[in-house]
């Protein structure tokens, strides 16, 4: 394998840290600049938002110059986003700051993951995309929670000083290290929009939104929620980020594997459980131990309907993916900003820290209700889900996919 791909890898591990760290890093953060932890809350949403409309429009303009220019804009976008953050003078700075760099996400993974598969021959591409999003995989285990473990010793702007200096690293890294491609070939536009004229695809993105929103609701504010009502010490929440990042990487692997085999079946099981292990949480965060074993539970079943809904917007696209994966990039963080912002919400309306958790619950419900009216829907117009003609087949490299998405490919 190149040493390209540890560039990629770089560059996805800091992506990765940037976008969950704030999580555990709330209460510091309001503290420091004097707002309400609902109000911090608006920098998990933000950031959300600049993903949903960021990732189509990046994808685009990818397509005008090369691969690696792009790639190296992305990662310069990136470290300016973080480094404003950390030396944000007030809350508006910051938020801008997240905004900043939450526009080269979605872009960076669709396209990075291309130029990871052109790097080697073509029985190595699975392998060489799964090494590249090793990065993502490894932020969410390790990343985070040292992130967290340093803003709440040292502070967090120095958190996220260092997570500007990784993106100088994958930023000198692709330039010194991935060859030039040659320009993506143009998106043609008018045949990628007609994919949202298909209900099906409009349901399955609905149901990412939901369904991601609901571990969302509860995440978001899992450092005031196990320190407030659990009774876990501030330094107690990095090994809680540990449990959930373990949860997010066996629940994605399981969705994987089943998602070919019976995708539909495996959302009913997953939004289902997840639904009621939500609600569960309202009591179980009152007891360490049962809070522990709930918070990894909430990672892997949020991770495990990932695959499947991923795959399912591609099945239905039928040969025009490319956008549609990119939008589905923006679904998966529009649920993100959506149930940040309700959970912030129902705490500023008094219901207490546990109130997300009735939010996320109720979110990842209508997300099982949407499962079946696509199912009901899908059988009264007599189309079975498989990968029709002209559609991205397993294994297939998409421009514009998460890195679970991508993940979910080399799995298939």
């Amino acid at each position: 394998m190149p040493l390209a791909l540890l560039a990629l890898a770089i560059g996805a591990f800091g992506i990765g840290t940037t976008e969950f760290v704030i999580m555990g890093l709330l209460p510091e953060v309001a503290g420091d600049f004097g707002v309400s932890i609902p109000t911090a809350g608006f920098l998990v949403t933000g950031y959300a938002l600049g993903v949903m409309f960021g990732a189509p429009l990046m994808t685009v303009l990818g397509t005008k110059i090369s691969r690696k220019r792009m790639l190296m804009l992305l990662m310069g976008l990136f470290i300016i986003g973080n480094l404003l953050s950390a030396v944000a003078p007030d809350f508006a700075v910051m938020l801008i700051g997240r905004v900043v760099a939450s526009l080269a996400h979605g872009a960076f993974f669709g396209i990075g993951s291309v130029v990871a598969a052109d790097l080697v021959a073509a029985d190595k591409k699975a392998g060489a995309i799964a090494m590249m999003f090793t990065g993502l995989t490894v932020a969410n285990v390790v990343g985070v929670p040292l992130g967290t473990l340093v803003g709440q010793s040292v502070g967090w702007r120095v958190t996220f000083a260092v997570v500007a200096a990784l993106g100088v690293v994958g930023l000198v890294g692709i330039a010194e290290l991935v060859p030039e491609l040659p320009r993506a070939e143009g998106v043609r536009l008018r045949h990628e929009l007609a994919a949202f004229k298909n209900a099906q695809v409009l349901l399955a993105m609905a149901m990412t939104v939901l369904g991601f929103g609901g571990v969302f609701a509860a995440i978001t504010y899992i450092a005031p929620m196990m320190t407030h009502v659990a009774g876990f010490a501030d330094g107690s929440v990095t090994w809680l980020l540990v449990l959930f990042g373990l949860g997010m990487i066996g629940g994605n692997l399981i969705g994987g594997k089943y998602a070919d085999r019976a995708l539909m079946p495996l959302l009913y099981v997953t939004l289902g459980a997840l639904a009621v292990v939500l609600a569960l949480f309202t009591l179980t965060a009152h007891h360490k131990v049962l809070a522990a074993v709930t918070i990894a539970l909430i990672g892997a079943l949020g991770f495990a309907t990932v695959p499947p809904l991923q795959k399912r917007v591609l099945d239905q696209a039928h040969g025009a993916s490319t956008l549609a994966s990119a939008v589905n990039i923006g679904a998966f963080n529009l649920g993100n900003a959506l149930s940040a912002w309700l959970g912030g919400l129902v705490i500023a309306a008094g219901l207490g820290y546990t109130a997300p958790n009735w939010v996320g619950a109720a979110l990842a419900a209508a997300a099982l209700v949407l499962a079946f009216v696509s199912a009901a829907l899908e059988r009264r117009a007599g189309s079975p889900s498989v990968n029709a003609p002209g559609t991205d087949a397993p294994g297939a490299v998409v421009t514009g996919a998460t890195p679970t998405e991508h993940r979910t490919a080399v799995s298939h």
